[in-house]
């Protein structure tokens, strides 16, 4: 049993390690392919050129994947949580909960080009919305909603049981107890899970090909206009050839980045305010 025990241990270990060896060696490749084309005015210019990106910068692009993630943050989000909170404080069938936890694991196994297709025959060709970040945006929605509803039902489901009891024995109602127990009390969790599932939107190419992600574009101004988008613009350099690796790279490292502090910053967030909670 001790051997047994010890050798877990070091295999979780060698796997720790491998995997952030395989991370720091990715980060690293793309950045040295890519870091002489990274610079204030390709960070902050648009694209121009007679062939794309060899001339200008992705600053379009990295407001427009910030239209596409924030539309999918919100409208996946808010029926995500929705579910949740359902699932966990207010569902008493066991068929329905069974039910409800098969619909989500069946929409979290759907491809992301079928969501893409799907989006673009509905929103943008029969309710005539057109290509926009609003139809990009609820195929993104769909897409990252079973992400942030598991884990959202997970952070809920691990609050102490005694806490809620405690607050309807003071006499709270049961919506006072979510709204200002469980909700504060999850609030780290909650916000981590929304801007992981944003990042998983962000690299998401296929809904933006069908749905609203362009080659040319200035910065949106309205979720009814078309815009660029990093992974979009990052597979159509792909798609040029050699002639635009070096661009190419540059755009990828860029997205990494942004997903990688933001990450980062999540995981910051969500133990601060676990800390907090459990020191107040």
């Amino acid at each position: 049993m001790k051997f047994f025990s010890k050798f877990l241990k070091i295999w979780a270990w060698i796997s720790m390690i491998l995997i952030t060896a395989v991370i720091l060696f990715l980060f690293g490749y793309v950045f040295y392919q890519g870091y002489e084309t990274i610079s204030w005015t390709f960070l902050t210019d648009s694209p121009r050129g007679a062939v794309l990106g060899m001339e200008g910068g992705i600053f379009p692009a990295i407001i427009g994947s910030l239209f596409f993630t924030g539309t999918a943050v919100v409208l996946g989000s808010i029926p995500a949580i929705a579910s949740a909170v359902w699932l966990v404080f207010y569902a008493k069938n066991h068929t329905a909960i069974r039910m409800m936890h098969l619909i989500i694991q069946c929409i979290s196994g759907i491809p992301s080009i079928v969501l893409g297709l799907f989006a673009y025959s509905f929103l943008v060709r029969d309710l005539n919305l057109g290509r926009c970040i609003l139809s990009t945006g609820t195929a993104l929605g769909i897409m990252i909603l079973p992400f942030i509803e598991v884990r959202a039902e997970k952070a809920f489901r691990e609050l102490p049981e005694e806490m809620i009891r405690a607050s309807g024995a003071l006499g709270c109602s049961r919506r006072y107890t979510i709204c200002r127990i469980v909700l504060p009390a999850c609030r780290g969790e909650l916000i981590s899970g929304i801007i992981l599932g944003g990042c998983y939107a962000m690299g998401a190419t296929a809904p933006m090909i069908f749905t609203g992600a362009v080659a040319y574009a200035s910065v949106p101004h309205s979720l009814f206009e078309p815009a660029m988008a990093l992974p979009m613009h990052l597979y159509l350099l792909v798609a040029q050839g050699t002639t635009s690796l070096d661009v190419a790279y540059g755009t990828a490292f860029v997205m990494m980045a942004i997903i990688l502090i933001s990450n980062l910053l999540t995981t910051l967030y969500a133990r601060s305010r676990h800390k907090a909670w459990m020191n107040s």
